[in-house]
């Protein structure tokens, strides 16, 4: 696991080993990346479920203004904050571009949303045995987090299969990568 491109390119990030976070493999973040541009300046970006921190530090990476990983386990906490570092990312004048939220995802929405952040990518990646799709979805499409163009990008396991709309998130194209699958959603007016 490496990030691919921009600042970071070639840095190899920690990963757990044994253990539930599955990692994004490089192919499946490779097409996200090219799906959404290879430059992210400017962009907020989410990382729900962050898990290792490698598509939040791949858009870090590629220039994105804001990064915010969202990860409940404390073991992929550690690993978030030493794969930062490991990206020279916790230096002082890049520790204001990212926040790591040690949170459930589902219960950090409602604190996003208070705090007025707003985002133009959002990246789900839930355990896939733990159906969190559907109650996910839903509940982003009700928030006040995504920006008017936002994206909402869903990488999930290709036989588990997403309806097209969840609310005002309507899915306008699909990828499938080997096991993997990412659906892409934006709000429809």
């Amino acid at each position: 696991m490496r990030v691919i491109s921009g600042t970071a390119r070639g840095t190899r990030l920690a990963e757990l080993g044994d253990t539930e976070i599955r990692p994004t493999l490089d192919r499946v973040k490779e097409s996200f990346f090219n799906q959404v541009g290879p430059d992210l300046a400017g962009l907020h970006f989410l990382d729900l479920f962050a898990g290792t921190g490698s598509m939040g530090i791949e858009a870090l990476s590629r220039g994105a203004k804001q990064v915010v990983f969202v990860e409940r386990h404390s073991q992929a906490q550690s690993l978030i904050a030493r794969n930062l570092e490991k990206c020279r990312m916790t230096l002082d004048n890049q520790k204001e571009r990212w926040q790591l939220v040690k949170s459930d995802a589902l219960k950090c929405l409602p604190a996003l949303e208070e705090k007025g952040l707003a985002f133009d990518l959002v990246y789900v990646d839930p355990p896939f045995a733990e159906n969190l799709y559907e109650p996910c979805l839903f509940q982003l499409s009700d928030s006040k987090i995504l920006k008017q163009e936002a994206w909402v990008i869903v990488e999930h396991f290709h036989k588990n299969g997403l309806q097209e709309s969840y609310g005002r998130l309507k899915t306008f194209k699909d990828r499938r990568l080997g096991d993997s699958c990412l659906s892409f959603f934006k709000i429809e007016p």
